[in-house]
């Protein structure tokens, strides 16, 4: 290596270290300092002196299993991510590809529109969909009242308090993945739409042969943003229901943190912490395995 290349490499090293220190500093030393903690009983009196806490070995990992309330929240996890992340997604490919046409005008004002909720605070929201949820005075049993529909408690039934969350979140989120699917549908080349129709191909083959090979990618990334995102489920229960009624709303996050800030458990907090962790890991490559198998298609 020349004077010239060590001199470029100095200089990399440089520019780099602010910003490898500060990820170091708070992202690998609380990671590692939870995973050794999901490994102890740390709780309360283990604040004031570390000592307190002992190392428990995989304990707190096998009580998981014998744990009602963590498969309950675990269920209505997957639940979650199941329902609500492919609605979210074919909402959010739709509104795209309605403001990406031609027949559209105003489409900034749309957008715009459909942006709003996603850079609104999602405790603001949750508040408000608390109240259009209300069984007496929500606007939606109010509409419902016109075609004859009694009165629902949309947040106190626990078969549709879940169900009633995965909607308000769709409606939350939808304007952020809209945005991604708009930039990959401008991305697409106008000639295959033009060849496709010099060949007689109507619009249902062009979006199946076209549109959806050409935004696979575009797909997969949002894919795995909103997996992740979703399996993250915390303020909309948090706020709207407590994980109630029955722990029906009950996510694996707000069960975390139940454990970790409210009963102060806060290894056995970090062991859920963890278990998360994997499934989420398992979750994304089995979306990347299944990626490459339709490439490969």
């Amino acid at each position: 290596m020349n004077l010239d290349s060590k001199n470029k490499l100095s200089a990399a090293y440089i520019f780099l270290a602010p910003a490898m220190t500060a990820i170091f500093a708070f992202f690998f030393i609380p990671v590692i300092s939870a995973f050794v903690i999901s490994f102890t009983d740390f709780d309360i009196y283990s604040l004031s002196d570390y000592s307190n806490a002992r190392f428990v070995g995989f304990k707190n990992y096998i009580n998981l299993f014998y744990d009602q309330l963590f498969w309950q929240a675990l269920k209505n996890t997957f639940y979650f991510v199941i329902f609500a992340g492919p609605l979210s997604i074919a909402v959010s490919l739709g509104a795209a590809m309605l403001l990406n046409s031609k027949l559209v005008r105003f489409k900034g004002i749309f957008r715009l529109t459909y942006f709003l909720p996603v850079v609104t605070t999602l405790i603001a929201v949750s508040i408000i969909w608390r109240f259009i949820y209300h069984p007496k005075f929500g606007i939606l049993n109010f509409m419902l009242d016109f075609i004859g529909v009694n009165p629902i408690d949309w947040l106190g039934d626990p078969n549709l308090a879940l169900p009633a969350i995965v909607i308000m979140s769709v409606w939350k989120n939808f304007g952020y993945n809209m945005i991604i699917f708009i930039a990959g549908l401008q991305n697409i080349p106008q000639y295959l739409y033009e060849a496709a129709e010099l060949e007689g191909a109507s619009g249902w083959q062009k979006f199946k042969s076209i549109t959806i090979p050409m935004l696979a990618p575009t797909t997969l990334f949002i894919s795995i943003i909103t997996m992740i995102g979703y399996f993250q489920l915390f303020a909309e229960p948090y706020v709207m229901t407590q994980g109630g009624p029955l722990n029906s709303t009950l996510s694996i996050v707000l069960y975390m943190y139940n454990e970790g800030f409210r009963w102060w458990n806060m290894g056995y907090s970090a062991s859920i912490a963890f278990v998360l962790f994997f499934i989420i890991f398992i979750a994304t490559i089995i979306q990347f395995k299944i990626q490459k198998t339709t490439e490969f298609d």
